[in-house]
C-alpha cells in the first residue's frame, strides 16, 4: 500500500441560516471542484449583527483533500 499525500484549502462559507448551514454549503460548493474531499476543519465563526439579532452567519472552512496519483 502506497503513501498517501493530501493538501488543504481553505473557503469561506456563508448562511443566513445557521453556521451548520454554512459549513454544509462551503463543503458541498468546494465539493464540485476538489475531488477525494476526505476531512474538514472549522477555523474560523464570524457574524452580522443587524438590529440587536443575528442576521448572517460566515465560517472559515480548511478543507483536506488526497492528492491523486499521477502514475499511468
Amino acid at each position: 500500500m502506497a503513501d498517501n499525500i493530501y493538501s488543504k484549502t481553505e473557503v469561506v462559507g456563508t448562511s443566513e441560516v445557521s453556521v451548520d448551514e454554512a459549513v454544509k454549503g462551503a463543503i458541498r460548493r468546494a465539493s464540485q471542484t476538489i475531488r477525494e474531499i476526505g476531512w474538514f476543519e472549522v477555523s474560523e465563526i464570524r457574524g452580522h449583527v443587524e438590529n440587536g439579532e443575528v442576521a448572517h452567519f460566515q465560517v472559515t472552512v480548511k478543507i483536506g483533500f488526497a492528492l491523486e496519483d499521477t502514475k499511468s
